[in-house]
């Protein structure tokens, strides 16, 4: 049902969305570490929601019979220059997702998979959400990055995400 070359790309996107998962805890960790525990939290809900995603991948490999390697997840990052750097790579990291996700559709959809192509659906709508919610935070940052009263504020709206697996699905 799938080819191999979809069931490595997939297995890839695997290994990228635990990168992801990693990158976040660590954008998190730079956080909790300067007391901004409400944006270290959104970051920590941003590392669960690509662990999540990643699950959901093996989960659709398992489904159709396919082998799942999992591949080695380089360290990432734990310096950061400043808080707007980190709302910034976020950003283009969830560009570089978005383009690996489009690079299966558009093979799964050259080679006529499409169990894959609509399985991968959600995938596309999701980072269509994540990268303009990642856009909205980069303005915002900028906004109140020198402004103590407004980065405490910012700091409490980030505190109020959980993760809610259920709403992902």
């Amino acid at each position: 049902m799938v080819s191999e070359k979809i069931a490595r790309l997939i297995n890839e996107q695997i290994t990228h969305e635990q990168y992801a998962a990693q990158y976040y805890l660590s954008m998190s960790a730079w956080f909790f570490e300067r007391d901004l525990d409400g944006i270290g939290n959104y970051f920590r809900v941003q590392s669960k929601e690509e662990l999540f995603h990643a699950e959901k991948m093996f989960d659709y490999l398992k489904d159709v019979g396919e082998t799942i390697e999992i591949g080695a997840i380089p360290k990432p990052p734990h310096e950061f220059s400043s808080q707007i750097e980190i709302f910034e790579k976020a950003l283009e990291h969830e560009k570089v997702v978005t383009k690996s996700i489009f690079n299966i559709v558009k093979n799964a959809t050259e080679e006529g998979d499409f169990a894959t192509v609509s399985f991968l659906q959600w995938f596309i709508n999701e980072q269509v959400e994540e990268e303009a919610n990642a856009s909205q935070l980069v303005t915002k940052i900028r906004m109140v990055n020198d402004n103590p009263s407004a980065l405490y504020l910012f700091d409490q709206e980030l505190a109020q995400r959980v993760f809610s697996p259920a709403g992902e699905a």
